[in-house]
């Protein structure tokens, strides 16, 4: 996708969080690998979190990130499969203001490369809260990779044509 170098890159403030009830910091490693991508790019990690699959936790702590100025995006890995456990895309609809459906259309279309038929278990999606994106990836490293490669590096880098969501910013809170 073409960027356009006469215009000034503009970092975005993201707050990572790992869904599962099974990861610490140490193990990780989609969260880091997320991480990795998020400052190479450019970009802050504002802040980031592990939590347990717990609708009411991932919600609340959704809420706080939403209703911090100082972020801008949310980026989730994990909880987004079919299981009893899995309740991250049930917690986005707890706070969204809208629904962003071509981002989770677009991550099955390219992980059908990876992956095949397989991607119908994905519930990867994207909301708009209140002014602040969240993007909920699954939890494995190459859906972690996909997502962001593919898609969030071009869409969060405010010099990607013919447009990006980082445009979009100053505008979201319009009523």
């Amino acid at each position: 996708m073409p960027l356009d170098e006469n215009m000034a890159f503009k970092p975005v403030n993201i707050a990572l969080l790992t869904v599962s009830d099974t990861r610490g910091l140490d193990e990780d490693s989609s969260g880091n690998i997320l991480a990795a991508r998020i400052v190479a790019a450019g970009h802050n990690i504002a802040d980031r979190a592990i939590l347990r699959d717990d609708t009411a936790l991932i919600t609340a702590r959704l809420h706080n990130w939403i209703d911090d100025d100082n972020i801008d995006v949310v980026i989730s890995t994990g909880g987004t499969g079919l299981t009893g456990r899995d309740v991250t895309p049930e917690a986005l609809d707890r706070v969204k203001t809208k629904e962003i459906p071509g981002f989770g259309e677009l991550f099955r279309w390219l992980s059908y490369a990876s992956i095949g038929t397989s991607t119908i278990q994905s519930r990867a999606c994207a909301v708009l809260a209140r002014g602040t994106y969240i993007f909920a990836l699954p939890g494995s490293n190459g859906a972690v990779k996909d997502g962001w490669d593919q898609i969030l590096v071009h869409q969060l880098d405010s010099r990607h044509q013919p447009c990006n969501f980082v445009e979009l910013m100053p505008r979201l809170r319009e009523q």
